[in-house]
Formats: C-alpha cells, structure tokens, sequence
C-alpha cells in the first residue's frame, strides 16, 4: 500500500509472527522464526531494534518499505501487487528494498505485479513483461524495451489531442 496503516501497540515482531501463523494454521517454531526473522532483517540492512516498533508507525517512507518488503519475505504470498515501492526512496534504500523483491522472486514462485511511474527500480527489478494502462485500459506492452523507450520519449503520445 501506498500508505500503510499504523498499528499502534502491536509490534512489528507480534503483528509477523501472528501473519505467519494465520497463514500457515500454526506458529512457526520460535527459534527457526527468530533466525528467519534476523537473517532477512539483516539482508534488508534494518537495525534488530525495528522489531519491537509498532507496526509503522512513525516509520520513514524508507522504513515502510523495508516493512513491505520484510513481510514478502517471511510471509512468502503467491503474488505481490508492490504500488510504487520506488516512491519517497534514496539511491541506497531503493537498492535494498529492490534487492530484497529480487530475493523473495528467486526463492520462490512468487509473482510480483509491480506499479510504478519511473523507471530507476528497473535498474535493479528487471521485468519480465512492461505494460502502459491508458484509462483502465493496456495501451500497450511490451518487454523491459518499453520501459526504456517510455523513460526516453514519455507518456505524451498515450493523451489524446484536444479535440476543437
């Protein structure tokens, strides 16, 4: 989500934890969840303390995203529908967060939805299939090329000329 919701008094470490054993139908077991839990942590560079937080909130957008991310990871979902994940992120978050969409990709089957307005996230996601929606409707598509010829030329040619 573009804007996630605060969570006020249940930590980010209870609000995974309770994911996992929703989807799962039981508690992961607590040493094998804590290792997973520190090892993805790590790999998205987040500092152990960011577990006893409360989930987002007073989080940077940056923070957020790590969260997202984190969650994709640990929860393992068949697909991800990220809105902007590129949005409100500095050079170095962006490639950590995109390092961690590429991780969760290869270690499973997940398929990943990703939307977004700028191309600088494909430097490090490289799409399999780049599709342009015109109101509500695919204009067109097209492999990562298109992307690289919208970033080049622009949206222009997808507005209608102003009729007299």
């Amino acid at each position: 989500m573009q804007y996630p919701v605060e969570i006020p008094g249940v930590s980010v470490s209870n609000f995974l934890r309770t994911a996992k054993t929703a989807l799962s139908g039981e508690a992961p077991a607590l040493r094998k969840w804590v290792g997973d839990l520190k090892v993805a942590m790590k790999n998205l560079r987040m500092d152990s303390d960011f577990t006893e937080r409360n989930v987002n909130e007073g989080f940077s957008g940056g923070e957020k995203k790590r969260h997202e991310i984190l969650q994709m990871e640990l929860l393992t979902p068949k697909i991800a529908i990220l809105d902007e994940t590129d949005s409100g992120l500095d050079v170095d978050a962006l490639k950590v967060v995109s390092e961690g969409v590429n991780r969760a990709k290869e270690s499973s089957d997940l398929g990943v939805l990703m939307i977004t307005h700028y191309t600088r996230i494909l430097k490090y996601i490289k799409p399999d299939h780049v599709h342009v929606f015109v109101n509500g409707q695919i204009a067109e598509q097209g492999g990562p090329e298109l992307a690289d010829r919208l970033e080049a030329e622009g949206y222009d040619r997808f507005l209608k000329a102003p009729t007299a």
